[in-house]
């Protein structure tokens, strides 16, 4: 705690409620990560070998809520849109596949070294935390304001009128249009000088000792073939898209797809990120979920609009609280790029990228025919001519949506007795286990008929029995543990065949019979349900 308050001092920092909100935001995080191994969610890859830095295997809890996520998104993205398809391309693929998309040449981050600490950061991701700071600032002010005027209070003037508002918001925009002119103009003296101008120190230790800002390529290189003399130099992939446009063709075609279409992937990509950090908020080895939607040229900002609404409304259906969402256009677009969005999120360290909608005009498919010397081509019917259709792309990292989902979810709530309880309100349609099944006593047959509701249960859902200690404290390992529903077997079930329900989020408790134990379950875990 001292450590912090010097680091406090060192960067003069002129507001201690700020300084304190972050500690809170510190020590929020660490109880998800502690959480999170504890019940069996995440644990430090090879552990037993002192782990792998910024590498996470996922426990038997997080492996289902992570398919269950990924579920949800696939339901919702294939299962409800006529007209996209999914595919599963390989992790390889021909070199030239990423020489064509521009990886080779152009996937770079900006790396800039402390010369006392010794450590690596994303130069980018310097200059966007302290921004990110003068926001926080702007929004205290309002906040402040907003209980200060009531009901009176008008947000819209306050914020371009008051004097404090506007030069913290004004001073953000001025820092990151000058960050996104300097990598788009690949000027990276000009970001280190802003950097030294707004004095950004070494988050760890305040020094401000900075080297040259210079490019890192982020993919990972392999070989493929059986000795090193013709082993062909190949890449892991650092992105699914890449398996989508080369195979459009092969889809368009053999699925008799007409313009617009979609096609829809899941899977691992593998960038060599220079801070791999937050816990699975940014791995090397990571998950994504990608849908690439192929319009007609001139149509794409339609399509792009379209997709950004419908995309932030996927969000909001998990019931997580649209005030921690929130839009933010990239002042530096990519090379293939026209337009692009990210959907922000408020995870425990501050709002940061959850998922990206991005119009990639048809740079991808001209790409691959100039490369390849095939034609990727679309015959309109309407039209009756061909084109290169223009791309609309929504991507979603599959391990930072579990991370937001996990976060939110996890909860300490004051009872009415003056006790407290951890519990994790995880989305019950999202929950990796859905009921737990309770004999009340391990006697009396009370096991054999818990164990009969389980098996008649386990066909529609993950469920699961216990019968160690008592309810009370069964109760609270399930609640901790994320699990929506508890059942109890009891003396009455003999002889009427009911048995108690009780609701994780409400604690309420029912009487119901055996038979309506399925549709209970069912109604509140449906995908129907939520995404409606």
């Amino acid at each position: 705690m001292l450590q912090r308050f010097f680091l406090f001092r060192y960067y003069n920092c002129s507001n201690f409620s700020y300084f304190y909100a972050m500690a809170n935001q510190d020590d929020t995080f660490k109880k998800v990560i502690s959480h999170a191994k504890e019940y069996g969610y995440i644990f430090g890859s090879s552990e037993i070998y002192d782990g792998l830095s910024a590498v996470y295997d996922y426990g038997q809890n997080g492996v289902e809520l992570k398919k269950n996520i990924r579920e949800y998104w696939w339901k919702s993205m294939v299962y409800m849109h006529q007209n996209i398809v999914g595919l599963d391309a390989s992790i390889f693929m021909h070199p030239t596949t990423w020489k064509a998309s521009g990886h080779v040449d152009a996937f770079n981050d900006p790396l800039i070294d402390n010369k006392d600490s010794k450590k690596r950061y994303r130069a980018d991701v310097l200059i966007e935390d302290y921004a990110e700071k003068l926001n926080i600032k702007a929004q205290k002010e309002i906040t402040k304001a907003k209980k200060r005027f009531g009901e009176s209070f008008n947000e819209t003037e306050f914020v371009t009128t008051n004097p404090r508002v506007v030069g913290y918001l004004s001073k953000r925009d001025t820092i990151l249009a000058r960050m996104g002119k300097a990598l788009e103009n690949e000027d990276l003296a000009d970001v280190k000088a802003l950097i030294e101008e707004l004095e950004i120190a070494d988050p760890d230790t305040g020094s401000k000792n900075w080297t040259d800002v210079r490019q890192f390529n982020l993919m990972f290189g392999t070989k493929l073939g059986a000795s090193a003399e013709t082993a062909t130099d190949l890449y892991l992939r650092p992105e699914t898209a890449q398996g989508i446009f080369v195979n459009f063709l092969n889809v368009q075609k053999t699925g008799r797809m007409k313009i617009p279409f979609g096609i829809a992937q899941t899977g691992k990509a593998f960038r060599n990120e220079i801070v791999a950090r937050q816990f699975i908020f940014r791995m090397r080895e990571f998950e994504q979920m990608e849908m690439q939607f192929f319009v007609r040229p001139g149509e794409e900002m339609k399509w792009y609009t379209y997709w950004k609404e419908t995309r932030l409304n996927w969000h909001k259906s998990l019931g997580l609280g649209e005030e921690n969402y929130r839009f933010h256009d990239h002042d530096k677009l990519a090379h293939y790029a026209n337009a692009a969005a990210d959907i922000e999120f408020n995870f425990p360290f501050g709002f940061k990228e959850l998922e990206g909608i991005h119009s990639r005009t048809d740079f991808d498919l001209k790409a691959h025919e100039e490369h390849s010397g095939k034609k990727l081509q679309f015959f309109d019917p309407e039209l009756k001519e061909n084109y290169v259709p223009y791309v609309v792309e929504t991507s979603l990292g599959l391990d930072r949506m579990f991370l937001a989902v996990f976060s939110k979810a996890l909860q300490e709530e004051k009872l009415e007795d003056g006790s407290s309880r951890t519990v994790l309100k995880l989305p019950a349609v999202v929950a990796p286990i859905k009921a737990a099944v309770f004999p009340l006593v391990k006697k009396d047959g009370l096991p054999d008929i818990a164990n009969k509701i389980v098996e008649d249960l386990k066909w529609d859902f993950n469920v699961i029995y216990e019968e160690k200690d008592a309810v009370g404290r069964r109760y609270r390992r399930q609640d901790a543990n994320g699990t929506p529903f508890c059942i109890t077997v009891d003396h009455d079930t003999l002889e009427n065949n009911t048995v108690t329900i009780r609701d994780r989020d409400t604690m309420e408790q029912k009487r119901v019979a055996i038979t309506d134990l399925k549709g209970i379950i069912a109604e509140k875990t449906s995908m129907q349900r939520w995404l409606k």
